[in-house]
């Protein structure tokens, strides 16, 4: 796999030939937030946009992959802005300038995927958990393969490709050496990161 970080000025000659895939963390709005949660995802997807401008000086990303979508065109557009509007914003950006959305989840790995998700969360028992977290992380590995080979046969020599996938899934992708990964982490990443632990975590705020 490239080597991860931040490119703030990539050198376009360094990159040409090359594979590129432009990762953004995906951060979620959340439905009646605080007003300082708000105030950072807000900021977060406007430096994501700058920052994003900076990068494509190496390529435009000319194929979108985005998690949790499995349907294209029209329909692509409306499930992306019922989950993520500031995404939804990015991405048909892209694809007015000539950038192909891609969906990369499968709607049979998917659906369990979540369903699997969601019963974790309520299990009580130790061995009834233990036996959830068996099919849940059997769905999470053939998901996973399923997203890295939609992205690695569909990003052509040269080309550059956009990732929208949470942090935590996406660093488990295991992309061949010809392609080049850019994170794109903008300072307001780490200040979100910052709120969710100091909300888990109080008394130690």
């Amino acid at each position: 796999m490239a080597e991860l970080g931040q490119i703030e000025k990539p050198s376009v000659e360094s990159f040409s030939e090359k594979r590129k895939l432009y990762c953004i963390p995906n951060i979620y709005p959340i439905k009646d937030a605080p007003d300082d949660y708000s105030g950072l995802v807000e900021r977060y997807w406007n430096e994501v946009a700058q920052q994003m401008e900076r990068l494509e000086a190496a390529g435009k990303a000319k194929k979108i992959f985005c998690e949790s979508i499995f349907v294209q065109g029209e329909e692509a557009f409306d499930a992306l802005e019922k989950l993520n509007e500031k995404v939804l914003q990015i991405v048909r950006k892209r694809v007015e300038e000539g950038a192909v959305f891609l969906p990369i989840e499968r709607e049979d790995i998917f659906g369990p995927f979540i369903d699997w998700a969601n019963c974790l969360s309520v299990v009580r028992t130790k061995e009834v958990f233990d036996k959830v977290y068996e099919f849940y992380t059997e769905l999470s590995d053939r998901r996973l393969k399923y997203i890295q080979n939609i992205i690695e046969t569909n990003l052509s020599i040269g080309e550059a490709g956009m990732l929208i996938m949470r942090d935590e899934d996406r660093v488990r992708l295991q992309f061949p050496s010809d392609i080049e990964v850019f994170l794109v982490t903008p300072p307001s990443y780490d200040d979100i990161l910052r709120w969710f632990r100091e909300k888990m975590n109080p008394q130690k705020s």
